[in-house]
């Protein structure tokens, strides 16, 4: 067990370099497991989530290895139809190897996934859509048993809930099925395009992603690829709040200007500078920011995966925001940020986020990823020392993550925890 020690109160100025995307990634890397060859996997970063999702693999009859210059590899070999209970319980994302199997073998033993503590999160769209391909499907002692009988068979399935996950995970059992499969109201996230590129390459024949309607004509084999992830939007965006509350001056580098549009235009709204070129955002915010509202959406609108960060951000801005979460219960963090001084109520669903002159540093306790992010924004702005515990949540989706603060003149290290 680790804690973060943040001591607060200084401007954070500089360049900061965006790792590969986390979310596509471990989209990816099961697809890769789809081919008869090795696939090489280039800008995987090097977080927690990542190595379990190999490490399920590995569990289950493939090669999965990092060579000298961090490339991944990833060599299919006869697969297993049972995922391991301990592994899978740690991560939403592990849930995909649910449509490896059944894309590869006919037939699926998944336990129940877990993750971050969000709310309720149920793998139902998941399910009903590998019905609809054919596979027989049952809930047994926490775990979900799925076969096919022979080769799954394409269908037009309704993804409720614009669902990412479901998204992806009938991206992969479709892509071996008989005949064409039809994805409506699926996810426009970059990292099903990114996932959708990548399919392709090993000869998928996908078509629509980036859309709602996806179409995927089921193929009898696909070949192992080389590809390159994607840029993090998420971990962009963090380092790009850190700039606003500490009224601060950063560029990321390597990004995608375009996947970050809805908070680069909430920013604006709020009073802060943006510059875009090809690859590079800047935000500088010279002064403190005016309040906005937000409400979360899927892609295109505004990430959820953000609206922690960005009340924090908001804690300290002028005036009074109402920001609404739509896709998942992301309210739990709140009560540590008015340990720190913050005047926040929330409402059901939204955070009505009232900002003050200054936070004051404390002993916070994160319950998520994202959480644990807020809290360490808004520990480099506030007065004093702030300690963040739960920092394994903050591992499993940021790479070198005190190293890159550092960089940008934040005081902030990992201490043990005393027992």
């Amino acid at each position: 067990m680790e804690k973060l020690v943040i001591r607060g109160c200084r401007r954070l100025q500089g360049r900061v370099p965006i790792s590969g995307a986390k979310n596509s990634a471990l989209a990816i890397i099961p697809a890769a497991a789809l081919g008869d060859g090795e696939s090489i996997l280039y800008h995987v970063p090097e977080e927690e989530d990542i190595h379990t999702m190999c490490q399920i693999l590995q569990e289950l009859g493939i090669q999965a290895w990092r060579d000298q210059d961090k490339a991944l590899h990833i060599l299919p070999g006869e697969l297993k139809t049972e995922a391991p209970y301990e592994l899978v319980r740690r991560m939403r994302a592990s849930f995909y190897v649910a449509g490896l199997l059944l894309a590869r073998k006919g037939e699926a033993q998944v336990p129940l996934p877990g993750g971050c503590s969000l709310g309720s999160r149920p793998v139902d769209f998941h399910i009903r859509g590998f019905q609809a391909l054919g596979a027989e499907t049952s809930i047994e002692h926490g775990m979900m048993i799925a076969r096919s009988p022979g080769r799954l068979t394409g269908t037009r399935y309704f993804i409720n809930r614009s669902s990412v996950g479901a998204t992806v995970n009938l991206m992969l059992a479709a892509s071996l099925a008989q005949g064409t499969t039809i994805l409506e109201n699926a996810a426009r996230e970059p990292e099903i395009v990114d996932l959708a590129i990548f399919m392709n390459t090993m000869g998928a024949n996908i078509r629509g992603a980036g859309t709602n309607v996806i179409r995927i004509e089921g193929v009898e084999r696909m070949k192992g690829a080389q590809h390159t992830i994607l840029p993090d939007r998420i971990e962009a965006g963090t380092y790009l709040l850190a700039a606003c509350i500490t009224q601060g001056d950063i560029t990321v580098e390597d990004v995608v200007p375009e996947h970050l549009n809805a908070l680069l235009r909430k920013l604006q709204e709020a009073g802060a500078e943006v510059q875009e070129d090809e690859t590079t955002v800047r935000v500088a915010a010279p002064q403190r920011l005016r309040a906005v509202d937000v409400e979360t959406a899927p892609y295109p609108g505004f990430p959820t995966d953000l609206q922690q960060p960005f009340v924090a951000a908001m804690s300290l801005a002028e005036g009074t925001s109402v920001i609404r979460e739509t896709i998942f219960d992301r309210f739990r963090y709140v009560d540590e940020l008015l340990r720190m001084g913050a005047d926040i109520r929330v409402e059901r669903d939204t955070a009505i986020v009232r900002g003050v002159i200054k936070l004051t540093g404390a002993p916070v306790e994160a319950t998520d990823l994202r959480a644990s992010a807020a809290l360490v924004l808004a520990g480099l702005a506030a007065e004093g020392v702030t300690e963040v515990l739960g920092v394994e949540h903050l591992r499993r989706g940021y790479e070198h993550f005190e190293d890159k603060f550092r960089a940008l003149g934040a005081d902030i290290h990992a201490e043990p925890v005393e027992s």
